[in-house]
């Protein structure tokens, strides 16, 4: 297949086409590089070419386009230029803190780009569709574990609701058709819990510009000294030691389950799934762990609460498991090992030439 994935050279994106294309899959890339660098996609091709000499099969061809995704001349071009037979579209701002303060920004960027990419899809004729959602459409009073029959809630943050609001636009767009025709839309909606870790090569890795706004890379930059302490946000939640808990999954084990949503899109309609591991680590647990992979100290003091997050919630990824045959592999000390290998081979993250040698 050949396959557009918008913002394919960030974090999650840069994973996922390492997938694509070792699994054979043809890709463009198109993204504006405002939180990502082109040098993944460099260190992407990289990882391929090692991984794939000497099997049996044959990589995918990868090419990259720099364009918005809010952009519809240069998304019409894209589409005008190449075949798609799907869509990954990872495009868009992923801060849940940021999008407190900057509520339009995230809201023209990810409503506003999506809508944007579907009207150009649907010029072309392309209507599979799988979409980085997020667990945040649950809402702030879901009971946990986040179980794919629970309705969209009350959002805690603008990140959530332009997520919640694209589902719904996707949906919608999946019943469009008239009463003695379907719609030929065909969209997977995943619902991701906290990746975090690197490719196990260490030449991609999460690489925020400025300063962190998730955990992990601010760990990771903390033990690696470019960063003082870490502040933790909040130690007097209803947890077991006060500070949030979340649902940690290895990026890889993310980007396969886009994988497997693509190759599930047989049929005209919408689902939505769970990636996660249905278990969760609190802030201080994800620190000693860090530390013990690492073998460095990550100097902490606790700050007040963020605006938007949420003391608990995990997934419950049955559907995944039964419907796309996809489950998380890789634990907690895999994916510290990988992160703290990305960031002590990257200390200041990618490098101009893109190269990365062990």
């Amino acid at each position: 297949m050949k396959i557009l994935v918008t913002g394919g050279a960030g974090y999650i994106g840069s994973h996922t086409v390492v997938e694509l294309l070792s699994a054979g899959h043809d890709v463009v890339v198109l993204d504006n590089y405002c939180n990502s660098s082109a040098v993944a996609l460099q260190r992407v091709e990289q990882i391929v070419a090692g991984t794939v000499a000497g099997k049996a099969g044959k990589a995918g061809v990868l090419q990259a386009v720099e364009a918005d995704i809010r952009d519809r001349a240069a998304l019409d071009a894209v589409f005008g230029a190449h075949a798609f037979d799907g869509v990954i579209h990872f495009a868009g701002l992923k801060a849940v803190g940021e999008s407190v303060s900057k509520p339009l920004e995230y809201y023209e960027n990810n409503v506003g780009g999506s809508i944007t990419l579907c009207q150009a899809m649907q010029a072309a004729g392309v209507f599979k569709l799988v979409f980085s959602s997020s667990a945040t459409v649950y809402g702030e009073d879901a009971p946990v574990p986040y179980v794919e029959t629970l309705p969209r809630g009350k959002t805690s943050n603008p990140y959530g609701s332009s997520k919640s609001m694209v589902e719904q636009l996707l949906t919608d767009l999946c019943s469009s058709g008239s009463d003695l025709q379907a719609s030929n839309w065909s969209v997977s909606l995943l619902r991701y819990f906290n990746p975090i870790g690197a490719h196990p090569s260490g030449f991609i890795g999460e690489d925020p510009q400025g300063i962190p706004n998730n955990l992990m890379p601010y760990i990771a930059q903390v033990a690696i000294g470019r960063r003082a302490e870490l502040a933790i946000f909040g130690s007097d939640y209803p947890t077991l030691d006060g500070t949030c808990q979340r649902d940690y999954l290895h990026v890889v084990d993310l980007a396969k389950g886009h994988l497997r949503a693509l190759e599930a899109l047989t049929q005209p309609g919408v689902k939505a799934y769970n990636l996660g591991t249905g278990q969760a680590c609190s802030v201080l647990e994800m620190v000693r762990a860090f530390e013990q992979a690492s073998g460095r100290p990550v100097p902490y003091s606790f700050a007040p609460r963020r605006a938007g997050d949420l003391p608990a919630f995990w997934a419950d990824a049955s559907k995944a498991a039964a419907e796309l045959g996809w489950t998380a592999e890789l634990g907690l000390d895999q994916m510290m090992a990988d992160t703290w290998r990305w960031q002590s081979m990257n200390p200041e993250g990618y490098s101009e030439d893109g190269s990365c040698k062990p």
